[in-house]
């Protein structure tokens, strides 16, 4: 048994769904949530900031004492897998739970990956499943840097014309083709999951990154007897505007009034 927090990062509210995956799947531990908003968004920052970045992060979070961490960010996941490998406390990323489960979709069909430019230009999400899945399939690659913004905004309804059109745009390049399954690389795509099953088609399978890096997690947590908590305490701090993630992460995560406090921007 041990009570030490868990902690999750992002670059902002996106995050919040690997979160609201961990409450679900281990209820009654205590978690500490950082959101990087100061300094997003990661998607157009080139690879070596990242990689500071994500260890920047991990050291915040190790200021509380937890006891693992998770990136639910794709972007921080993909660009520095080696960081968050290395980092003396145990921390997971979204992208090796999400590319095993895409490769054991069943089929020979095509599978799409939705991410941010960063992730999608660094080649970690396509390349990796192209390996795992032994050249045998198509592998697609879908930049969608707008996504991650106008979620941030605070646009996430399915019939909101913002996010239509939004989602229209990115996908334009892939309208009218069939996936055995598509990715959501990216954490944040989760808010927006309707508005892209309803463009691509409701028989499309819709995998979530942030759901399977907090599986991930979890199995770790489980197979090394270090559940146990007891308190569901939650913390969440924030280096951008906390009155507005506080108004996000009330109704996503359905747990009452979010009472989050400011952090510093830190500098590269």
């Amino acid at each position: 048994m041990d009570t030490r927090p868990i902690g999750v990062y992002d670059s902002g509210v996106g995050g919040l769904t690997g979160l609201r995956a961990l409450m679900r799947l281990l209820p009654g531990e205590d978690f500490v949530y950082f959101s990087d908003s100061g300094r997003m968004p990661y998607g157009p920052r080139p690879i070596a900031e990242l990689r500071r970045i994500a260890v920047q992060d991990m050291d915040f979070l190790a200021r509380f004492d937890v006891k693992a961490i998770l990136a639910a960010c794709g972007t921080i996941s993909s660009a520095a897998r080696e960081e968050i490998a290395a980092y003396p406390i145990p921390a997971f990323g979204v992208l090796t739970p999400a590319l095993d489960a895409m490769a054991a979709v069943p089929g020979e069909g095509p599978l799409a990956i939705l991410a941010t430019a960063a992730s999608i230009a660094s080649g970690a999400f396509t390349g990796a499943l192209r390996e795992k899945c032994g050249g045998a399939r198509e592998i697609v690659g879908l930049a969608c840097p707008e996504f991650a913004p106008t979620i941030e905004a605070g646009h996430i309804r399915a019939d909101d014309p913002v996010v239509r059109d939004c989602v229209a745009r990115a996908l334009e390049p892939v309208r009218g083709r069939k996936f055995d399954a598509v990715l959501l690389g990216c954490t944040h795509y989760g808010f927006i999951e309707d508005a892209i099953r309803a463009y691509l088609g409701a028989d499309v399978p819709l995998l979530s990154a942030a759901a399977c890096g907090a599986k991930a997690l979890r199995d770790y947590l489980v197979q090394n007897d270090l559940t146990g908590g007891e308190r569901c305490a939650r913390r969440f701090f924030v280096s951008g505007d906390v009155p507005a993630f506080e108004r996000f992460a009330e109704p996503c995560l359905q747990i009452g009034p979010v009472h989050a406090e400011q952090a510093p921007v830190m500098e590269l």
